[in-house]
């Protein structure tokens, strides 16, 4: 039988193949009693491998029923928008400044890819920075080809306010949240706590007169999502609740991910927002990928929207797609 490209076992809760894993699973069991028919009486041999045979010939053609019903999983549809979440970590002011670093990186790498850029929230620490910041992302793969980035980013180097000259180490998080047009979550209005406010920052004499911000707390998660970027309250709530969808989408798949990574041995990493992912070391000007262990050098022109060479070789890594396009 041809490699198996996908467990039928692992669609048992999907009610839509059901049926198709209850018959995988009787499939086995007469494969099994088959081979041990052989051990007990060799001279059954012939006539149970006639019946193996018969039993791997139904195991394809249920495969391929399967296939059909739930999409070939090596021929997955990219989203072509996302929504980039940066937000500080353990490091405080130095961690902020560098979780503007990382946005401004990925924005850079954007408007280099031809994409469009738009910022969605953010919340500001005292002395610059990001505390947390949100960007609306489009443009063709742009979620095949950032989907790695997702996880924590750590920086290692001597903060401008430090006096002694000693190196500190600050983090921020990624998360690259794939915006699908058809959601498969679906959400019970019970479990949404909604809030409105008035917008802050730029956006004119209206910001701060009428409460068009919103805010849309998933009570089951505790996920909190915001956006306050468009001048009317329904615009906002909209983009809030695509951005609560693609989190509710992004735990699933974080979860399924986890429950076959042991099958997937050239995974890059979890995928989990709290994995360690890379380190940026701006003395010895070197960032290091921890999960496929490459570095890097030349540190300026990465953060200035470089990353070609570092997705390329996460791409390569997972035996997927190039990222640059050929020259």
């Amino acid at each position: 039988m041809a490699e198996l490209l996908l467990n039928p076992e692992d669609y048992a809760d999907d009610h839509r193949v059901s049926f198709l894993v209850q018959e995988w699973k009787r499939l086995l069991q007469a494969e099994k009693d088959a081979q041990e028919l052989i051990e007990v009486d060799p001279t059954m041999k012939e006539l149970a491998d006639k019946e193996i045979d018969d039993i791997d010939k139904q195991k394809q053609a249920l495969l391929e029923q399967l296939t059909k019903i739930i999409g070939d999983p090596n021929e997955r549809e990219w989203p072509n928008e996302i929504v980039l979440e940066v937000r500080a970590g353990v490091g405080g002011d130095e961690a902020s400044l560098f979780a503007e670093e990382l946005a401004q990186m990925y924005t850079k790498y954007a408007q280099l890819k031809g994409w469009t850029v738009k910022p969605i929230d953010e919340s500001r620490a005292g002395l610059g920075g990001y505390k947390e910041a949100q960007f609306e992302i489009k443009g063709p793969d742009c979620y095949r080809i950032l989907r790695y980035e997702t996880g924590v980013h750590r920086v290692q180097r001597v903060p401008a306010t430090e006096k002694a000259g000693r190196i500190h180490t600050s983090t921020a998080s990624v998360a690259i949240l794939p915006i699908y047009k058809r959601s498969k979550i679906e959400i019970n209005p019970s479990d949404l706590e909604i809030e409105t406010s008035r917008s802050g920052g730029a956006g004119g004499q209206n910001v701060n007169k009428v409460e068009t911000a919103v805010r849309i707390i998933h009570k089951p998660t505790g996920i909190d999502v915001r956006s306050q970027s468009e001048r009317s309250q329904l615009k906002n709530r909209e983009l809030a609740m695509s951005r609560l969808l693609s989190k509710l989408q992004l735990l699933k798949d974080e979860e399924e991910d986890r429950k076959r990574a042991d099958d997937r041995s050239s995974q890059i990493g979890t995928g989990d927002r709290s994995e360690k992912v890379r380190t940026y070391n701006f003395p010895q000007d070197r960032i290091t990928d921890h999960r496929i262990k490459e570095s890097w050098s030349n540190i300026p022109k990465i953060m200035n929207g470089g990353l070609d060479p570092i997705l390329e070789a996460l791409a390569k890594a997972q035996g997927g797609e190039a990222v640059a396009e050929e020259e």
